[in-house]
C-alpha cells in the first residue's frame, strides 16, 4: 500500500499530498477536480506510461515550471521500514523519465519489483471492440504484476524489432546482423508468449474458483501469433522480403490478441451488451487482483476510475463485498452517496 503520496506539477495539481490508509481510499468531487489525475499519478509509480498512456510532457501541469514529479511512501509488511519510490521528469529534460528508489537513480523498469498497480477506466470499457494492440497491452498488464521480468523481455523484443525494420528499409541490409537480431526477437518473443500464456491459464482457472453468479463468466485464449523460438526464427527468416515491402514486421507475438468469451451467453465479450462487458472486465481484473497478492506475496493497489457510477446497485454492492479486504483500493466518483456501503473506516478525500 501508499502510506504517503505527494504529487507536484501533476496535470491540475501544482501541489498534493495525501496519506491514504489501508482499504478503501474514496476520491470525490465534481468533474474537471483531478480524481483521474491523482489515479495517473499512482499508476505511474509502476512501470510503463500509466493508466492513459500519455506522453510525460502531458502529464506536466500545463501552466507550471515544467517537469513533475509523483513521489510515494510504501510502508514494509513489518509496518517499521520504509521504501521511498518517485518518478517524474526535469524542467531541463521533460520528455526524459526520472526513477529513483530510496535517493538512487534506477530503471523505471526496477519499480515492478516495489508496487504492483493495476487498473480499470471509463476509457476502457471499450476493450473488446478495439483493436488487438489494446487488448494486447491489457494482458501484458496483467502478465507484468505477475512476472516483473516480462517488461524487460518486451522492452528487448520492441527494441530488436525496430533495429530489424529499419535495417529492412536499407538497400543492401547486412544479412549477418539481421540473424542476430531475429535471434533476439525468437529468444525474447517466445518468453512473451509464455508469460501471456500461463497469465491466461491462471486467471482463467482463478475466474472459475471465483464464479459466484455476481459477475458473468469469462473464458480467455490467446489469439493471433503463438509458437516456439524455431517456429518464430525460422517465419523471421522467411518473411524478409514480405516485411521489407511492409515497413514492419508481420509475424510474431507482437501480432498477438486476447480472446473473451460470456460463458454464460456462449457469445464474444464484443457482441454483450455494455454493462456486461464492464462485468467481464471487472471479474477478469478482481480474479487477477487475487492472484497476484498469493504468487507476489504482494497484493497490488487497484485504481478503478468512476467504476460504481456504471454498475446497478445490486452489483455494486457485490463489488465493494469482493473488494473489502483488499490491501488498498483507490476509488473516484462525483457523488459520496455511490459509496454509501462502504464502511466508516475508508480513506475519504473530497477534491475540488
Amino acid at each position: 500500500m501508499i502510506r504517503r503520496l505527494v504529487l507536484t506539477d501533476v496535470r491540475s495539481h501544482a501541489a498534493l499530498a495525501l496519506a491514504p490508509q489501508p482499504g478503501f481510499v474514496l476520491l470525490t468531487g465534481p468533474n474537471g477536480a483531478g480524481k483521474t489525475n491523482v489515479l495517473e499519478a499512482v499508476s505511474l509509480l509502476a512501470p510503463g506510461r500509466g493508466l492513459r498512456r500519455a506522453s510525460l510532457g502531458e502529464i506536466a501541469r500545463r501552466d507550471g515550471p515544467g517537469g513533475f514529479g509523483v513521489a510515494a511512501t510504501l510502508p514494509d509488511p513489518t509496518g517499521v521500514a520504509t521504501t521511498e519510490i518517485a518518478t517524474g521528469t526535469l524542467p531541463s529534460a521533460p520528455e526524459r523519465r526520472v526513477v529513483r528508489i530510496n535517493g538512487a537513480a534506477n530503471a523505471g523498469n526496477a519499480l515492478a519489483e516495489w508496487l504492483s498497480v493495476l487498473w480499470l477506466t471509463p476509457a476502457m470499457d471499450r476493450l473488446f471492440v478495439e483493436p488487438a494492440g489494446e487488448r494486447r497491452r491489457f494482458l501484458d498488464r496483467l502478465a507484468l504484476a505477475l512476472a516483473p521480468a516480462h517488461a524487460q523481455e518486451t522492452t528487448r523484443y520492441e527494441a530488436a524489432m525496430r533495429a530489424r525494420n529499419k535495417l529492412l528499409g536499407e538497400p543492401y541490409p547486412d544479412r549477418e546482423w539481421l540473424s542476430a537480431l531475429e535471434a533476439q526477437m525468437a529468444q525474447h518473443g517466445t518468453a512473451i508468449d509464455a508469460a501471456r500464456r500461463e497469465t491466461i491459464a491462471i486467471v482463467s482457472e482463478r475466474l472459475e474458483q471465483a464464479a459466484t453468479g455476481d459477475f458473468p463468466r469469462a473464458a480467455l485464449a490467446l489469439g493471433g501469433w503463438s509458437g516456439s523460438a524455431e517456429q518464430l526464427l525460422h517465419e523471421l527468416r522467411a518473411g524478409r522480403s514480405r516485411d521489407a515491402a511492409a515497413g514492419r514486421t508481420l509475424t510474431g507475438p507482437h501480432r498477438a490478441d486476447l480472446h473473451v468469451r460470456h460463458l454464460d451467453k456462449n457469445i464474444p465479450a464484443a457482441q454483450a451488451s455494455t454493462g456486461e462487458q464492464k462485468a467481464l472486465l471487472l471479474a477478469i481484473v478482481l480474479a487477477h487482483a487475487a492472484l497476484v497478492g498469493e504468487r507476489r506475496d504482494q497484493p497490488p493497489i487497484l485504481l478503478l476510475d468512476e467504476v460504481a457510477a456504471h454498475l446497478d446497485p445490486a452489483r455494486r454492492a457485490a463489488l465493494f463485498n469482493r473488494l473489502a479486504g483488499q490491501a488498498q483500493v483507490w476509488m473516484t466518483g462525483t457523488e459520496p452517496a455511490l459509496f454509501a456501503a462502504i464502511g466508516e473506516d475508508a480513506t475519504r478525500i473530497e477534491l475540488g
